[in-house]
């Protein structure tokens, strides 16, 4: 048998088929060009957002017992508040002030510190008297016989303001443990020491 030396014809392509192929690869880069550019929106939008939540996300505020003076007819105190808050200020309704001894309430705040606002990067000084609510023969023992800690509760319903926008309520804890001595004044080592905070 003898090889087959025909050629196959060559395919000729119309014109019209070469416009349509450098039509359909013109489609589709523009459409990767057009993806392109708005998936870079999206991630520089996202970027964006992302910065704005870290710097505008609300940090509690810091409270530290500075002062507290124990006497049989009331317990004087000085309580700091920080906002540490760059550009977010802070509602506080009336603040409750209630002081513990072995979990039994000994003295409370009556009436509330007022409401007011503390601003961003504002450190407010909040003091007062409490008044006892039992007569605790044991406390006042102790106290007398050397170093006792006390736990100081602070709480109060407070709102972030960021701009014109307020967030919602958020009911605020601090406890302060305090020490005291047989004088009935706070020990120096408790002393402006970062109370606990948690929200609910």
């Amino acid at each position: 048998m003898y090889p087959d030396y025909r050629q196959t014809p060559l395919r000729l392509h119309t014109a019209r088929y070469y416009v349509h192929r450098v039509s359909e690869s013109l489609t589709t880069r523009v459409y990767k060009l057009i993806c392109s550019i708005v998936l870079a929106l999206l991630f520089f939008v996202a970027l964006i957002f992302f910065i704005l939540w870290l710097s505008l996300r609300p940090h509690r505020p810091h409270f530290y017992v500075d002062r507290l003076s124990v006497s049989p007819a009331a317990i004087d105190y000085g309580i700091t508040s920080r906002n540490d808050n760059e550009n977010i200020g802070i509602y506080y309704h009336s603040v409750q002030v209630t002081v513990f001894y072995n979990d039994q309430t000994i003295a409370a705040a009556s009436p509330p510190v007022f409401p007011f606002f503390q601003g961003p990067k504002n450190t407010t000084a909040i003091s007062g008297e409490l008044s006892p609510v039992m007569a605790s023969p044991q406390f006042a023992a102790d106290v007398a016989g050397g170093r006792v800690v006390l736990r100081v509760e602070i709480r109060s319903g407070i709102k972030f303001q960021i701009s014109t926008w307020d967030s919602r309520s958020h009911t605020m804890h601090a406890n302060c443990n305090v020490g005291i001595g047989s004088d009935g004044q706070i020990l120096p080592e408790y002393r402006d020491e970062k109370c606990a905070e948690y929200f609910n």
